[in-house]
């Protein structure tokens, strides 16, 4: 989801002839300020727009997906609050239905009349009820390591909690006790859990410094919370277990093989959605697209193939 998102981002050096230039790249005005987007690929295929976890976090290390520009347009977005779009304050917009308003604002700008969604985290929060409120015109969805209870959530870090070394677990607890989320005890534990269920790959400190640069802390703290574990803000009671039989397009969903939004749970989610497909991408943890890029790029790739089989521009 998360705050942990910061180590997720990094920084790709593509080859131009596999990964050719942004064809587009802007703000769009909505309602609070400005959302920067790029758009990379062209072509008739229908487009694919990215939504990034969070909240708060950034489009940056959803730069691996960039691959997929190869056989389409990819749209890639920083949310208001974070990224290089507009730093807000105003708690007002900081609300998944605000979220919701500025998505639209963003497809209508850009004259997304077809496209297939992408959410990888939060981003999943939003696209499932972007999708409520504006189904018309998404062609698929692809939900990524997603959470649509927040309660399966916390149950899920429970049970992840509980397989860390004893002194790791202890210092989580004691830090959820007395909400003191900044010693080093909770920190060096947090770097426990990070390595075994967030991200399994390595990262360098210019890949964090520029993380830290693009997060939208107050944001996060405000929707989520200060914890990984427990949520405390506005989405504290957030469930869309009821909607997910209503979705009537093809939709894929992954998890990683050591994801904290664990495989059993993103297969329940599964079980829900009328036809849709369950991929778990192996030896990769929350962050799928630096674990094992090439696995899951290539999954990705494959589902959006045969949409446009199913439903051609």
């Amino acid at each position: 989801m998360k705050k942990y998102l910061l180590g997720l981002f990094t920084l790709f050096l593509m080859n131009a002839c596999t990964n050719p230039a942004p064809l587009k790249e802007g703000f769009i005005e909505v309602k609070g300020g400005k959302i920067w987007y790029r758009i990379d690929g062209e072509g008739d295929k229908t487009p694919v727009l990215l939504l990034h976890g969070g909240p708060g976090s950034s489009s940056f290390y959803l730069e691996p997906l960039k691959e997929l520009s190869q056989d389409r347009p990819v749209i890639f977005l920083d949310q208001l609050g974070c990224g290089r779009s507009t730093r807000i304050t105003d708690t007002t917009l900081m609300t998944i239905e605000q979220n919701v308003e500025q998505l639209e604002q963003v497809r209508k700008a850009l004259k997304l009349d077809k496209f297939y969604l992408y959410g990888h985290s939060w981003g999943t929060m939003l696209g499932m009820d972007y999708y409520v409120k504006y189904p018309k015109g998404i062609q698929g969805l692809i939900f990524s390591s997603p959470l649509f209870s927040t309660k399966i959530w916390t149950d899920d870090a429970d049970t992840l909690i509980a397989t860390l070394p004893e002194a790791t677990q202890k210092a989580i607890r004691e830090s959820e006790r007395q909400k003191n989320y900044v010693n080093e005890a909770y920190k060096e534990a947090m770097e426990v859990y990070y390595k075994a269920y967030v991200r399994r790959s390595d990262k360098s400190k210019s890949q964090q410094d520029t993380a830290a640069k693009f997060f939208g802390e107050n944001v996060y703290n405000f929707m989520w919370g200060p914890s990984e574990f427990t949520a405390t803000g506005n989405l504290l009671n957030y469930n869309r277990l009821n909607d997910l039989p209503k979705i009537t397009v093809p939709t894929l969903l992954t998890a990683g093989e050591y994801d904290e939004a664990r495989p059993s749970s993103v297969r329940y989610y599964t079980s829900l959605i009328p036809g849709a497909q369950f991929k778990e991408i192996p030896q990769a943890a929350h962050s799928t697209m630096m674990d094992n890029p090439k696995e899951y790029i290539g999954v990705l790739r494959e589902f959006l193939k045969k949409m446009d089989v199913i439903s051609p521009k």
